[in-house]
């Protein structure tokens, strides 16, 4: 079959075409219009090149050394020695489809005609997306500021056949610590393609940027997305697992109040409970007159985090197409201008905020968890287990969910409230987004587990209310649950049945099947 493809303009990338690309493997290519863009502004910089005019970063060194002038004989050798000298990474290296991103992002920012780099060294980088030739990018190393220097250095290295790098049929699916480690002119040689020899402006043009930060911000945004729903389906099945009543979802409370994401979710949960008997309990000979936060306000804490999330997004989506190197080229006043485009900040706070709405969900879902294994609080048999002391069901399941939470607080300490000034102080203020993505990436896997958890629990807990009849969504979860995980009638191994639920329930068709049966947003 036939790729598809995915036309890169430097105008209109969005998440959906993010995803798109990880899950498709598309057939990347320039628009023709941005070719045409493309040799215009190299023109510009060959022509400037040639007159000895002054630029920045061309016929002058970096950083500190921008006032030291560069002989036109060295202008070339100048941009080898800056990917060479600042590809300082360390770490464990970063997810291949998290890299692949970062050269899509970069193709699409130089895409727009103000870079002054060549057709032919912007092609080298879509020939290697192409044939899913993945450089080893180490993880840490970058202030986030002047650009992600240290790890689109490492990129970089691997177009001038230097160091190393993997190829892969699928970076969604193939197992990274499996895949074979080769020489990066390797790599290149297998598919007939030749390490490129940078030009003037062209090793900068590359590195300047805020593509590993912007790349984390848009796996963790198409991911965020589809938490939002998961979230409300976990709340939803453990409000039955409690006996909740849904007065506190009545939409005349939150047309009070009305923030999108509190109303939408309040939607979800009335949707999911729809036809149970179980809700309907609860107004028979129940002395409860309201439930605890974690339960009755679902709304309102689960729609604080959708609008976040929502807000964030609309960020990086205007990063996707944004222009971040340094300097920038303006082919048609012939002009070029130094200023500040690669700056991290706008992706490092994102990330920061994004971080503590992601750790919230997280939170009110532990305490769900907590509140139905509390036989004191529940009703229910104590940790949801028939022979209690004998069986310990699961207790356990609860400490890795706190222990999650416990991480996430530490983890959700904002990274760009700092700054350490680097190059001898002349980039005296660093946003430490690559920090931040980092730390989100982690936020967002932990919550994943997190409401794995819930939902494993919620289910066991819904065994309890036999033969009483589920809601029309919370049935249809538990359903699809019990075709991967079994309900535990005695002790047995856990962590199997939590992955089991983290992979089901992250998995696109999950949410489909879902949709299927009751309408959620």
């Amino acid at each position: 079959m036939a790729r598809k493809k995915l036309i890169v303009d430097g105008k209109s990338l969005t998440l959906d075409k993010i995803k798109f690309f990880l899950n498709e493997n598309p057939i990347v290519t320039l628009s023709n219009d941005s070719k045409k863009k493309v040799i215009k502004a190299r023109r510009l910089i060959d022509k400037w090149v040639d007159e000895g005019k002054v630029i920045y970063g061309v016929t002058t060194g970096f950083g500190e050394f921008a006032n030291v002038k560069i002989s036109q004989k060295d202008i070339a050798k100048l941009q080898e020695n800056l990917i060479v000298s600042h590809s300082t990474g360390v770490g464990d290296p970063l997810p291949a489809f998290i890299v692949k991103i970062m050269m899509l992002l970069r193709v699409n920012a130089l895409a727009g005609g103000h870079s002054g780099i060549r057709l032919e060294t912007l092609e080298l980088l879509i020939a290697m997306i192409n044939n899913n030739i993945i450089p080893v990018i180490p993880s840490q190393g970058s202030v986030g500021s002047s650009g992600d220097l240290a790890p689109l250095s490492h990129l970089v290295l691997a177009m001038i056949g230097k160091e190393e790098a993997q190829i892969y049929k699928d970076v969604m699916k193939d197992d990274q610590h499996k895949i074979k480690i080769l020489k990066s002119s390797a790599a290149l040689k297998k598919f007939g393609l030749k390490p490129v020899k940078l030009g003037a402006k062209e090793g900068l043009a590359l590195i300047n940027g805020t593509q590993m930060m912007t790349a984390f911000a848009s796996y963790i945004c198409i991911e965020a997305l589809q938490l939002k729903m998961i979230a409300d389906i976990a709340g939803a099945l453990s409000h039955e697992t409690l006996r909740g009543t849904d007065n506190a979802f009545d939409l005349r409370i939150h047309k009070l109040r009305p923030f999108p994401g509190q109303i939408t979710a309040a939607k979800n949960l009335l949707a999911m409970i729809q036809e149970s008997e179980i809700r309907e309990s609860h107004r028979f000979n129940d002395p409860r007159v309201q439930d605890s936060y974690s339960i009755r306000c679902i709304p309102q804490i689960h729609g604080a985090s959708r609008d976040s999330i929502d807000y964030v997004c609309s960020r990086v989506e205007i990063e996707l197409n944004s222009v971040n190197d340094n300097p920038l080229i303006f082919p048609d006043d012939e002009a070029h201008l130094e200023g500040g485009n690669f700056h991290g900040q706008p992706m490092a706070l994102a990330l920061d905020f994004l971080a503590i709405a992601l750790s919230e969900y997280a939170n009110v879902s532990e305490r769900r968890t907590e509140r139905m294994l509390n036989g004191s609080l529940s009703s229910l048999p104590r940790f949801l287990t028939k022979n209690g002391g004998l069986n310990s069901g699961l207790m356990i399941a609860q400490y890795t969910a706190a222990s999650l939470v416990s991480e996430n607080k530490v983890l959700a300490h904002p990274a760009s409230v700092d700054s350490i000034p680097t190059s001898a102080n002349q980039e005296d203020h660093n946003s430490m987004g690559s920090i931040s993505a980092r730390k989100c990436f982690q936020i967002l896997k932990n919550v994943q587990s997190v409401f794995a958890i819930e939902i494993l629990t919620a289910c066991q807990g819904l065994e309890f209310h036999k033969p009483m009849k589920y809601g029309k969504g919370t049935e249809a979860v538990y359903k699809l649950v019990r075709k991967s995980v079994p309900p535990i009638l005695n002790d047995r191994v856990i962590y199997k049945d939590i992955e089991r639920i983290r992979e089901l329930i992250f998995n696109t068709g999950f949410l489909k099947e879902i949709k299927k049966v009751v309408e959620l947003n």
